[in-house]
């Protein structure tokens, strides 16, 4: 199976679910890092649906365990609508975040899609974070630490029931879920990520046995019949190349393990679908994370070191 040619870039310039302001900016520093022209320059049809839009962030406390949660709601809201109408119209969705709260709206956009059209779905959850936090673990509030535990049915009915789904028929269940460079989980998420069985890879794994062999369990089993979906925080990668996120996590994969791990999914030409998130231009330097960003994405349409056959 070849990859799908034909992408939609959708923006969601929104940081309501994180705690550093900035991440509103991302979609247009990543667009202005080229990502469009990049991927035309391989071939791939891109069309640009410009930003969704939702509430202004209040920057209020959390209220029983949640910051921002209707407006949480309405962004994530709109997101699905947007990603399941590029779904619907047969292209792949790029999702431009905006803070990774957003990854409820989307992936349940996809999960749904899949429910519909009769395909499995595979996550890959590139992050330094695990994302599986609720209400009465988080030490924040923050949603956008919650994300895999909610679309899993742990979280606010108004944000696991995105997509018409609910906590007794969650948009995914944990097995779908291969979580790659984590390296900072809280206490009590961590009880809960093993209550669960998510597969994580966390980076002792990919130190000890190397992103290749990670990236091959990663992605076993994967067949024609396998929707992917790739959701690339850019905390995910090492602060020291990638400074431009509001959660840095010193000991992240280096440019190369990245480019490993992207050039090995697109080679199972399964990518189906795509968020980049969390990139906050406030907190860049000359707009360098959302270049390497375009680079890695560049990576998972195609480019390669060299020219294989």
């Amino acid at each position: 199976m070849t990859l799908l040619r034909n992408v939609s870039l959708i923006g969601a310039p929104t940081d309501i679910g994180a705690g550093a302001r900035g991440a509103s900016m991302g979609p247009e520093a990543i667009r202005v890092a080229g990502l469009a022209e990049a991927l035309q320059a391989h071939g791939v049809d891109v069309e640009d649906r410009g930003d969704l839009s939702g509430p202004r962030n209040p920057w209020q406390p959390p209220v029983d365990g949640y910051r921002h949660l209707p407006e949480v709601v309405a962004w994530n809201r709109a997101v699905h609508d947007g990603v399941h109408g590029i779904l619907k119209d047969g292209r792949l969705p790029i999702l431009l975040g905006g803070d990774h709260c957003l990854g409820i709206g989307s992936i349940s956009a996809v999960a749904r899609h899949c429910r519909d059209t009769g395909k499995k779905l595979r996550i890959l959850w590139l992050d330094a974070h695990a994302d599986f936090n609720t209400s009465a673990l988080t030490p924040s509030g923050n949603i956008h630490g919650m994300p895999v535990a909610t679309l899993c049915g742990f979280g606010a009915p108004d944000l696991v029931q995105v997509g018409g789904f609910s906590a007794e028929r969650p948009a995914i269940s944990p097995k779908w879920v291969r979580q790659i460079g984590i390296r900072s989980v809280d206490q009590g998420e961590k009880r809960f990520v093993h209550e669960q069985e998510l597969e994580v890879f966390d980076m002792r794994y990919i130190d000890e046995m190397g992103m290749k062999h990670t990236m091959e369990l990663a992605l076993a089993t994967l067949d024609a019949n396998t929707h992917l979906h790739v959701s690339f925080d850019v905390d995910f990668l090492d602060p020291a190349i990638a400074p431009g996120v509001g959660t840095t996590v010193p000991g992240g994969p280096s440019y190369r393990e990245a480019q490993l791990c992207m050039e090995m999914i697109a080679d199972t030409g399964r990518l189906a679908s795509l968020d980049v998130m969390e990139l906050n231009p406030a907190l860049d330097e000359k707009n360098r994370t959302a270049l390497l960003a375009v680079d890695l994405i560049e990576s998972l349409f195609g480019k390669s070191t060299l020219m294989r056959k």
